[in-house]
C-alpha cells in the first residue's frame, strides 16, 4: 500500500471518484503515464469512477488534435474513462465563481500590466505591495468583469488574499485573463479565460472528484486549491471539497520528460515529429515496439512516494523484456553477413522452428534451406580457442534446426573473410540420433530466400541505420515486435525496424 491509499483509506471510501486531468497542449509523453496508471488503477482497486479531463484554459497552446491523441493513448494503456470532460465545458460556471468571489469581496479587477503586477509582488524576503486598484467597489468590480468577459477591456482578475503571505502564490493571484483567440472546444464564444490554478479546483468540485493527485511541483499551489474551495463551496451544504495530494515525478535516466523540451525538438527539426521512436513520448515508444503491459508493469515497479529520485533504464527495458519475451514471434536475421556454402551433397529442405519457446501455444514456422546461406561474421574465426563455442576451420558447429557442418575452407578478399565452405553431416539433421559432436549452434539465414532489411537502433536523439538479411517471413506486418535471434527485439516501422530493447539486461540502445 502506497502512502496515497494510506491517505484514501483513513477516510470515507464510500463514494471516491478519480481524475487525470492533462492539458492539450502536447502528446503524452512517460512521466504522464505514471499519472494515469496511478489514477485509473486506484479507480478499479475501490471500484470506483476515473474522468480523462482536458483542462483547456488556453487556446493559444491547445487543440483537438492533442485532445484527440491523449484520448487514443489513455486507451492504447489499456484505460477506458468513466466520462471524458473539459475544463470549457465548465466556462459559464467558473465565471459565475468568480462574480461570486468579486460579491464577497474576494476578488478584484486590476488595470495594471503585467511588469507592475510583478514588481509589486515582493520576493522571498520581501512582502508585496497592494495594487492601487485593489481597493475597488464591488459593484465597479462586476462591471469591469463584465467587460472583460466581453471583450471590451483586456486587463485581469485577481483574487484578494494576502500581498504579505510567505507563499507568492497566495499574493493576489491573477484568476482571469484576456485572449483573444478561439478556443478548440468553444470556438469564439469567450474572450476571457480563467487561469489553471482558479479553473481546476473548480472543474475537481464540479465532478465530485475527492482526491486531486497531483506531482510534487504543485504542492506550493495547493493552499491557493483550497482558498478558492473553501471561499465558494460551503462544506456544511455540499460535503466535502476535493483533497489535493502531491507525489514524485517520474524521472528516467537518458529521458527528458519536458513538454516544453519536446516540443522544441519537434519544431526544431532534431526528431522527425512528436511520434518518432527517439521521443519519449507514448507514441514514440510504441513505434519503438514498447507494449502496454510493459508500461503498466513498469509504473507498478517504480512505486508512489513523495520523494524525487531517478529511476534507472534498466528496469524500464527490464519490464519491456519480461513482456516481450512472452510474446514475440522468434525470426532470424543475419546483421553482419558473410556467405556459408556447404559443398558436396546436400538437398535443399526446410527446418521447423518454434515461434516462441516461451509460449503456452506451441506453434513452428517452416524456413527454407539450401547450401547457401548467411551466418554472422562474428560465428567463423580461422582458429579460435577452446571458449569459442562457434564455428572455425576444421572444427563443427549446428546449423539451427538444421544439421552439423564442419568447416572446411574460406575465401578472402584484402584480408576480409567473404565465404566459408563447409561439408555437412548426413546423419546430424534435427531429430536425427548422431555420434558427431558440435561445441555450439548458430543462427542463418537462406541466401536463395533472404529478404534486405533495414534495422534502425537509437542512443539517445541519434538514430544509426544497418542492413541485414532476414527470413522471407519478416515481409510481413506485425503489431508487436519480433524477437531476432540472438540480437533482441524489434518493431516493424513502415520499410524499417526500430530496436525495441536488448536481450540483455544491460541498456546498449
Amino acid at each position: 500500500m502506497n502512502f496515497i491509499e494510506e491517505i484514501i483509506e483513513s477516510g470515507d471510501t464510500s463514494n471516491l471518484m478519480f481524475r487525470f486531468p492533462p492539458e492539450p497542449n502536447g502528446h503524452l509523453h512517460l512521466g504522464h503515464a505514471k499519472a494515469i496508471c496511478l489514477n485509473f488503477d486506484l479507480a478499479h482497486k475501490y471500484k470506483t469512477g476515473c474522468n480523462l479531463r482536458f483542462d483547456d484554459t488556453n487556446p493559444l497552446a491547445e487543440s483537438t488534435v492533442f485532445a484527440d491523441s491523449i484520448m487514443e493513448d489513455v486507451a492504447w494503456l489499456g484505460y477506458r474513462p468513466t466520462e471524458v470532460e473539459e475544463t470549457s465545458n465548465y466556462f459559464k460556471f467558473i465565471q459565475r465563481c468568480a462574480s461570486q468571489l468579486i460579491i464577497q469581496g474576494d476578488a478584484y479587477m486590476d488595470d495594471s500590466t503585467s511588469e507592475e503586477i510583478a514588481e509589486l509582488k515582493g520576493d522571498l524576503e520581501n512582502p508585496g505591495s497592494d495594487s492601487p486598484y485593489r481597493n475597488r467597489t464591488i459593484a465597479e468590480n462586476l462591471e469591469e468583469f463584465r467587460k472583460l468577459c466581453e471583450g471590451s477591456i483586456k486587463t485581469v482578475l485577481r483574487a484578494k488574499i494576502d500581498m504579505a503571505d510567505p507563499n507568492l502564490l497566495m499574493r493576489d493571484p491573477v484568476i482571469y485573463r484576456s485572449i483573444d483567440a478561439p478556443h478548440h472546444n468553444t470556438g469564439t464564444d469567450f474572450k476571457a479565460y480563467p487561469m489553471y490554478d482558479f479553473a481546476h479546483p473548480i472543474s475537481d468540485w464540479k465532478e465530485d472528484i475527492t482526491h486531486s493527485l497531483c506531482t510534487l511541483e504543485f504542492e506550493a499551489h495547493r493552499p491557493f486549491y483550497n482558498w478558492t474551495l473553501d471561499k465558494l463551496f460551503d462544506t456544511s451544504v455540499f460535503g466535502p471539497n476535493p483533497r489535493q495530494i502531491e507525489f514524485s515525478r517520474l524521472n528516467v535516466q537518458g529521458f527528458t520528460l519536458s513538454k516544453r523540451y519536446l516540443k522544441e525538438l519537434v519544431e526544431e527539426g532534431v526528431v522527425d515529429g512528436w511520434d518518432d521512436p527517439r521521443m519519449p513520448t507514448l507514441k514514440g515508444l510504441k513505434r519503438r515496439g514498447f507494449t502496454p503491459d510493459a508500461i503498466r508493469n513498469f509504473c507498478e515497479k517504480v512505486g508512489i512516494s513523495k520523494r524525487e529520485s531517478q529511476i534507472e533504464r534498466s528496469l524500464l527495458d527490464g519490464c519491456l523484456r519480461d513482456d516481450l519475451n512472452k510474446i514475440s514471434e522468434r525470426r532470424m536475421v543475419v546483421k553482419d553477413p558473410i556467405k556459408l556454402t556447404i559443398v558436396g551433397d546436400f538437398k535443399p529442405g526446410f527446418a521447423a522452428l518454434e515461434n516462441n519457446p516461451e509460449s503456452s501455444i506451441i506453434s513452428a514456422r517452416k524456413v527454407n534451406y539450401s547450401e547457401q546461406f548467411w551466418i554472422e561474421r562474428e560465428d567463423f574465426r580461422v582458429s579460435a580457442n577452446k571458449k569459442y563455442k562457434r564455428l572455425k576451420l576444421g572444427d563443427n558447429v549446428r546449423l539451427k534446426g538444421v544439421c552439423i557442418v564442419k568447416a572446411v575452407d574460406y575465401t578472402e578478399i584484402d584480408g576480409i573473410i567473404t565465404e566459408v565452405f563447409c561439408e555437412h553431416y548426413p546423419d546430424s539433421f534435427s531429430g536425427m540420433k548422431t555420434d558427431v559432436k558440435a561445441k555450439g549452434t548458430i543462427h542463418w539465414v537462406n541466401r536463395d530466400e533472404a529478404v534486405e532489411i533495414k534495422l534502425n537502433h537509437f542512443d539517445g536523439l541519434d538514430k544509426g541505420t544497418i542492413s541485414a538479411f532476414g527470413e522471407p517471413l519478416l515481409r510481413l506486418e506485425y503489431e508487436k515486435p519480433v524477437q531476432f535471434v540472438r540480437h533482441g527485439y524489434y518493431m516493424k516501422d513502415g520499410d524499417s525496424w526500430n530496436h525495441s530493447v536488448s536481450l540483455k539486461s544491460s541498456y546498449n540502445g
